[in-house]
């Protein structure tokens, strides 16, 4: 018996992890971290709608994710799973970690937070856009993804916060998402299915030299049982093709930014 893990859980997990890097050193099962960090926010992007803990709990892992109580899942083209049953859903949360030789953190940063150049190199998506709660002005997207026949699509509203981190000295991007209802988008009637409990974590900091590591965790529930074929191949092929497919969005991002006369997203500097 398959329990209904995220379909596409690789594609949307691994957004920014190299087909071909080296591992990143992590503490293994049983083993928690035991290096203090410093970590200090220095910039914002989004409404402030996590708490300072969350995001610097995201910010340790990607120098070492912590896998007590995790179980090896899978290693594709370089990245790493590990992922933990969660009693209360029957579900799984995952997490990976994997590096990148040439690509800069930043500029991965500003491909992940930038939703109209999503719609431009990601297929998958077939609708992506801010929404507004009416109710009190809360700002988040709303995201349509294109799943396999003969399954519904699915889409999310959610609230997103990334924050420009000092982890150690060295300069971090942690992103953080979740769901959220937004009383003025109710579900749709068209057999679109509604995720309605969906978090995501993804982390990049400079490798030391010229490229960047990168950690992810996620979990959604899409609600629906998924096939093993479908999990399998999303780990041993799916994965390879979206991270090249990855990999040319993000080495594509100044051209596209230059033909279009777009702005990159630009963090503002908060006091914290």
């Amino acid at each position: 018996r398959v329990s209904s893990s995220h379909t596409f859980f690789c594609c949307f997990a691994l957004l920014f992890l190299s087909s071909s890097a080296p591992q990143v050193p992590v503490a293994g099962p049983g083993h928690k971290l035991i290096s203090i960090m410093e970590v200090k926010t220095t910039l914002s992007v989004g409404p402030k709608v996590f708490s300072d803990e969350e995001f610097e709990r995201f910010a340790r892992e990607v120098a070492g994710p912590d896998l007590e109580g995790w179980e090896y899942f899978v290693e594709s083209t370089g990245v790493t799973i590990h992922r933990r049953y969660k009693e209360e859903s029957g579900l799984y949360e995952y997490k990976t970690h994997g590096t990148m030789e040439d690509l800069d953190p930043e500029l991965c940063a500003l491909v992940y937070v930038d939703w109209e150049y999503r719609k431009v190199w990601d297929s998958y998506v077939l609708e992506l856009c801010p929404i507004k709660d009416d109710t009190d002005g809360t700002d988040g997207l709303y995201w349509c993804v294109d799943y396999p026949w003969p399954m519904s699509d699915r889409d999310y509203t959610f609230i997103r916060e990334m924050r420009v981190m000092e982890v150690n000295g060295k300069k971090t991007w942690v992103c953080l998402a979740k769901s959220r209802v937004f009383p003025n988008l109710p579900e749709r009637d068209d057999g679109v299915i509604r995720v309605g409990d969906f978090q995501q974590a993804c982390v990049m900091q400079s490798d030391g030299n010229v490229g960047a590591r990168a950690f992810m965790y996620y979990y959604d529930n899409p609600k629906g049982m998924i096939p093993t074929w479908l999990i399998n191949w999303v780990a041993k092929t799916g994965v390879p093709q979206f991270l090249q497919l990855m990999r040319d969005a993000v080495k594509g991002y100044k051209e596209y930014l230059d033909r279009t006369g777009k702005e990159p997203p630009k963090p503002p500097e908060t006091d914290s």
